[in-house]
């Protein structure tokens, strides 16, 4: 049998090993990802024989990676809730929250430009890119395209552009 100093040694290589393994997906954590289905089940560890804590409800959700396990993801949604949701139930199309009371779309990148329409927080969007201080968005359903101040939006990271 191995001596004490022996044991240790090896934890610590285990230890320094797991560290440097890749995330299952190989993608970078964190990072925003989407719902892909109408409804998602959150459950409160890695697998589905842990308890459902949560269901998310509503399809093309932004939420935020924050860790992942084989199969599963942990995810962080608007509220600061977090649990685990199976990979299939995510998507890597990019949304965003309205997260001010009303955000209004304008046609252009400009505060000063006409207004497309006028949001409520809590609405989906579609993030098409992003600039420093602009987002541009589609609301689909409701035919709407625009630019929305990037402040006004949760689910893209300060200093991230998208295209």
């Amino acid at each position: 049998m191995p001596p004490p100093e022996a044991w240790a040694q090896s934890a610590a290589e285990a230890s320094t090993a797991q560290a440097a393994a890749p995330n299952p997906s190989g993608l970078p954590i964190p990072r925003w990802v989407s719902i892909r289905a109408s409804e998602a089940n959150m459950r409160t560890g890695p697998g589905a024989r842990y308890p459902i804590e949560w269901v998310l409800q509503f399809r093309n959700l932004p939420v935020e990676v924050v860790k992942e396990f084989e199969n599963w993801r942990k995810v962080r949604a608007i509220d600061e809730t977090t649990g685990w949701v199976h990979k299939s139930m995510l998507s890597g199309n990019r949304m965003a929250t309205v997260a001010v009371a009303r955000a209004r779309v304008m046609q252009r990148p400009d505060s000063d430009a006409p207004v497309a329409a006028f949001v409520e927080e809590g609405v989906v969007v579609a993030l098409d890119r992003c600039e420093p201080d602009w987002c541009q968005v589609a609301i689909a359903s409701h035919g709407v395209e625009g630019w929305i101040p990037r402040q006004a939006l949760w689910g893209i990271y300060d200093g991230e552009t998208v295209e």
